[in-house]
């Protein structure tokens, strides 16, 4: 039995309140109408969540890695784009900032961030380096009074939207990893351009775009974390992003299943709800079970987190096996509706389609069972 704290249930209660009664109602005409959903997110930070991660005397709300996980649960549940919007904006796009930023930086950056009144994003992948982060080429270039930045990220969540950037750059390829480097960049710096979104299969409200960087001039202390330092800083929230992702696999997996078991109920062939079919209640069986292992393996992950204790391995099973069951769930939620699977005007197709975008965010699932295998002894 998993035992959970009353400040969890809080948090758990409180989200799904309101995702019940101001996300799922709006969720079918937010993902129709494909643009950055600007007015969820006023509400969301109205709660206060998204400095849910970072201490309260610094501006955030005081929580955990397990609360965060539990909020991007539930709001994924009601739509896999705006728990991706909000994870971001809680993790990967102000970490660093948080944690190496000026005291300025963080008042004029940090802080309305938590309020929802800035975006973040997060600069990490290139045209040619996804998983080998060797191959980063994205170069910042030491001067007399900071640094400058050329070359070219994509695939970057909320890079269309955002308002500075959080960009991994190589100081010294000579000295690879050991060369790499975070650094904070301003939207209106001059020499930072922004690409019109991608068109995407699902999650077509979370804006991905590619950013190029010409000649953009920086000054020293925006460089985040000490020199050589960028992987090693990126490692230590690894486990988080991963456990993160799962716990937003987790959501989709919900509303699947809930879906199909209420479909299931409803729907009526050969005189009975398909629901009374063994072969609908194996369906609904399997996504219920791999929904429970999903969820102890990443609460598993979120609690080691929170107590300091190394978890690349659990993490990173947890994200495997997570993502992998919200991609069947998903499946198997349209082979449930049959032809209205096929509808848009259901739900199933939309979790069939947002749950591609859980497969590379902290890893792909090759990358992945790759290092699972050498962690167990292969």
């Amino acid at each position: 039995m998993m035992i959970r704290s009353n400040s969890e249930e809080l948090i758990r209660k409180s989200i799904a309140r309101f995702v019940d009664n101001e996300l799922i109602p709006k969720a079918q005409e937010i993902d129709e109408k494909g643009e950055f959903p600007v007015e969820m997110l006023q509400e969301i930070a109205k709660m206060g969540v998204f400095g849910i991660r970072y201490p309260k005397n610094k501006g955030g709300a005081g929580g955990n890695n397990t609360l965060y996980c539990i909020l991007c649960e539930e709001l994924s549940r009601g739509l896999v784009s705006v728990a991706a919007i909000t994870a971001m904006q809680c993790l990967m796009g102000t970490n660093f900032l948080f944690h190496f930023g000026t005291d300025e930086m963080r008042e004029t950056y940090f802080l309305p961030a938590m309020r929802g009144e800035k975006i973040a994003c997060f600069c990490l992948t290139e045209p040619e380096a996804g998983s080998d982060l060797g191959a980063v080429s994205t170069s910042a270039t030491k001067t007399e009074d900071g640094y400058v930045i050329n070359g070219m990220k994509t695939w970057v969540t909320n890079g269309p939207v955002a308002d500075f950037y959080t960009v991994l750059c190589q100081t010294d390829p000579a000295k690879k990893f050991r060369g790499l480097n975070f650094f904070f960049v301003p939207r209106d710096t001059p020499g930072l351009s922004v690409s019109k979104p991608f068109q995407t299969v699902g999650t077509r409200t979370t804006m991905l775009s590619e950013i190029a960087f010409t000649d953009v001039h920086i000054p020293a202390e925006y460089r985040l974390g000490k020199e050589g330092q960028g992987l090693s800083n990126l490692l230590s929230i690894l486990s988080e992003i991963r456990s993160m992702t799962a716990a937003l696999a987790i959501g989709l997996q919900r509303a699947a299943l809930d879906d199909s078991i209420r479909y299931a109920r409803e729907r009526t062939q050969f005189g009975k709800p398909i629901s009374k079919y063994q072969l609908i209640q194996a369906k609904i069986a399997n996504m219920a079970v791999n929904l429970e292992a999903s969820k102890l393996m990443t609460y598993k992950a979120t609690r080691m987190i929170d107590n300091g204790i190394s978890c690349m391995t659990e993490a990173s099973m947890a994200k495997y096996f997570a993502t992998e069951a919200a991609c069947k769930a998903a499946d198997e939620a349209t082979r449930i509706f049959g032809a209205y699977g096929y509808s848009m005007e259901y739900t199933a197709q939309r979790y069939y389609r947002d749950s591609r975008f859980l497969l590379n965010g902290g890893g792909t699932h090759e990358v992945l069972q790759t290092n699972i295998a050498r962690w167990v002894g292969l």
